[in-house]
């Protein structure tokens, strides 16, 4: 008998059945509140009738259309669709299937862009496992260990995680940009130094929002030194952090290059690179192209997509339950020594776990992991020691979604607490 690769860890055992909103079923009809959303990737929860609907259409037409072979209409009317709430000037799309793919595809335009080799990218990073992804991502030597040596030409600068850093955010900024500047003085000087890819918002890393001002000061530096700032939207995109986007939150940044994927497809595999038309024509002749990139039943999916995120005021809805997310699970945490620092934007919040000497505590994080689950509540873990328990529903979630599941936290949280603590 064949098996999966014994590799493949699972978070959890659950043997999904059935997925409906935000919910998830196992074949005895055991309903979980996912809050991991398949790593943020159903944006509009399990099955919503309206995307479900639409697949079932495109299905019964046409279910693959190789679009360097032939266009169709879902392809066309979503690049139309997308130039709706993509950001000014951003009017050329590429499609691919994987958020590691589009980073490929983004890492390839800027290199043909500009005709520069080094890419800057910042600590805890996620970017894919592909190898030029891999070599991007500095979330955890387990995405790129073994393979060596990864692509060179990546040089890495720090990201202003202030509870990290031990510092407040307006000076963990300014030590980040202080490393920036650095890196570009001493390892990949500016006229070498094709593009900076940068997270809004750190997934993998921990989920650790860019603070007040850090984007703007990349934005500032890239141009002034010709370099194309590439922001990866793929884990934030699509009205997760309660904007559409979530470098929206910082005043003015308009990236070069958007990298968007998970969310845009409410869970069919699709990703996408928007840029401006004049950058994208410099991409060269062949280093586009894919047997499954913008497949006519994602494409039509992401269409229904919109829709609802635009019907249902997901957005809106997002910043609703996100805030009250956040606020509840700063709540369960308080008196917890072992929850050091609850943190988030939107529907991304991350539980980090420590030990009284301040050192991560991976062990406590994973217990109060398995506990939720066991409880009904499916949660995942992130950052570079794995030690944030991180909170990603749909956008659909609702209040008392968001209730019940901070509820099942909290006994969670109490059986880890209970657990390094038996006295």
């Amino acid at each position: 008998m064949s098996q999966l690769s014994p590799v493949l860890k699972q978070a959890t055992s659950v043997v999904a059945t059935r997925g409906e909103g935000v919910h998830l079923f196992d074949a005895e009809g055991r309903r979980y509140l996912d809050f991991t959303a398949g790593v943020g990737v159903t944006s509009t929860g399990h099955c919503h009738p309206r995307v479900v609907e639409a697949v079932r259409e495109q299905a019964g037409r046409l279910i693959h259309g190789q679009y360097t072979t032939v266009l169709h209409d879902p392809l066309l009317r979503l690049t139309e669709r997308l130039g709706e709430v993509l950001p000014p000037g951003l009017d050329s799309l590429f499609f691919a299937t994987a958020g590691t793919e589009a980073v490929e595809a983004a890492l390839r335009l800027a290199r043909h862009a500009t005709g520069r080799a080094n890419v800057i990218v910042f600590e805890g990073s996620f970017h894919g496992r592909t190898m030029g992804a891999a070599a991007l991502t500095t979330a955890g030597t387990r995405f790129r260990a073994g393979i060596g040596p990864v692509m060179p030409g990546v040089a890495v600068a720090p990201y202003p995680s202030a509870f990290r850093l031990g510092l407040s955010e307006p000076e963990a900024v300014d030590h980040a940009l202080r490393g920036l500047d650095r890196v570009l003085a001493t390892v990949s000087a500016p006229a070498d130094t094709a593009a900076m890819f940068v997270e809004p918002v750190l997934g993998e890393g921990g989920y650790v929002p860019a603070p007040a001002g850090f984007l703007a000061a990349l934005r500032e530096r890239a141009d002034r030194h010709g370099i194309l700032l590439v922001v990866d939207e793929i884990q934030t995109g699509f009205g997760r952090t309660g904007r559409f986007w979530a470098h929206q939150h910082h005043r003015a940044v308009v990236p070069d290059v958007l990298i968007t994927a998970k969310g845009l497809a409410s869970g069919f595999p699709l990703s996408a690179i928007a840029a401006p038309t004049e950058l994208m024509r410099r991409a060269w002749p062949g280093s586009q192209g894919g047997t499954y990139g913008g497949n006519p039943v994602a494409c039509a999916a992401a269409l229904a997509t919109l829709d609802v995120i635009r019907d249902e005021r997901l957005v809106e809805n997002a910043a609703e339950q996100g805030s009250r997310l956040l606020d509840g699970a700063r709540t369960v945490a308080a008196g917890v020594p072992a929850l050091a620092d609850v943190r988030g934007l939107g529907l991304m919040v991350g539980n980090e776990f420590r030990h009284p000497d301040g050192s991560p505590d991976p062990d406590t994080a994973r217990y109060a992991q398995q506990a939720a689950a066991e409880s009904g509540l499916l949660l995942l873990t992130c950052g570079i020691d794995l030690n944030v328990v991180r909170m990603v529903p749909a956008l659909v979630v609702s209040a008392e979604q968001i209730d019940e599941a901070l509820a099942l936290w909290s006994k969670a949280v109490d059986l880890a607490r209970a657990r390094t603590n038996p006295q």
